[in-house]
């Protein structure tokens, strides 16, 4: 699918689009996340400090069954201008933490469209959506995100996939997952995704033509996370930055690493964080930054 001038400038009138939600901090979400990441967490209580990402858990989209795409996405339009290309993805982020969020907290999130814009790739045209989330809470603003999202056609029958890159080889901490389409069930129902490339096989390998159950890139980023935490008890975020580089599939376990980016920051406060699937190839790559 070819992407006209008059197309682009047609979704680039959502820049500056604006919608604000409101939500509460409630404990079942946690422990369900707790639970699903195999976690010993004790039981969130009023109060209990909301990990980072796991507000991931919230602001979840209630589309009615009548608006869901062939996808499983709601159908374009609304608050996301409505790109015409069939592949969506979360390509990536930004996210910085001010104040803590707690269990029972009253939150609100105010979502803006900061760009739209087009580039034409080696497999053709690809649109970058950027959108800016602030999440208040009784303090004030909690937490700023900038989300990347990305769409692309179809890829055509004769088109060379993408080079790999290689991992990092110098990993201080690693932690193998084994993504079983029980876990990408159980965290698409957690965050209401109901993207069929997660859950339904048939229509992944038929239709998108993938060779298995596409593992979420946000739990993917949440695991690299969480073995920061693991690894580092005590410590909390102050920064975190994401890139998805290559899809990870079900069908193979994978692994996620970091180690202290020490040549960077010889205060060991700045940890590069990576995953990579089972031939050593890299799917994504972060940085975060402890308080």
């Amino acid at each position: 699918m070819r992407i006209e001038d008059q197309t682009i400038k047609h979704l680039q009138e959502w820049i500056g689009k604006s919608e604000s939600i409101l939500d509460t901090v409630t404990a079942a979400p946690v422990r369900a996340l707790s639970a699903t990441l195999d976690r010993p967490d004790p039981m969130p209580t009023m109060g209990t400090f909301l990990p980072e990402l796991w507000h991931w858990l919230y602001f979840l989209p209630h589309a009615r069954q009548s608006e869901i795409g062939p996808d499983g996405h709601p159908k374009r339009g609304g608050f996301l201008p409505p790109v015409p290309l069939p592949r969506r993805m979360w390509a990536g982020g930004r996210l910085e933490w001010i104040k803590p969020l707690v269990v029972g907290d009253a939150i609100e999130r105010t979502s803006t469209i900061q760009s739209v814009t087009h580039k034409s790739g080696r497999t053709g045209d690809l649109i970058f959506v950027l959108v800016r989330h602030e999440i208040s809470n009784a303090a004030g603003i909690a937490l700023t995100e900038e989300h990347d999202i990305v769409y692309r056609d179809a890829p055509a029958p004769d088109d060379k996939p993408v080079a790999p890159t290689p991992a990092p080889t110098d990993a201080t901490w690693t932690k193998t997952i084994n993504p079983d389409d029980v876990l990408l069930f159980r965290y698409s129902a957690l965050t209401f995704n109901g993207h069929r490339i997660h859950y339904d096989r048939r229509y992944v390998t038929e239709v998108e033509g993938y060779p298995g159950l596409i593992v979420h890139g946000p739990l993917i980023a949440t695991l690299l996370v969480d073995l920061v935490r693991q690894s580092i008890p005590g410590s909390t975020l102050k920064r975190f930055e994401f890139r998805a580089v290559r899809p990870t599939f079900d069908i193979n376990p994978f692994s996620v690493s970091a180690t202290p980016d020490l040549a960077l920051d010889p205060s060991g406060k700045t940890i590069r964080v990576w995953a990579q699937d089972h031939e050593g190839w890299l799917t994504m790559q972060a940085t975060a930054v402890l308080n």
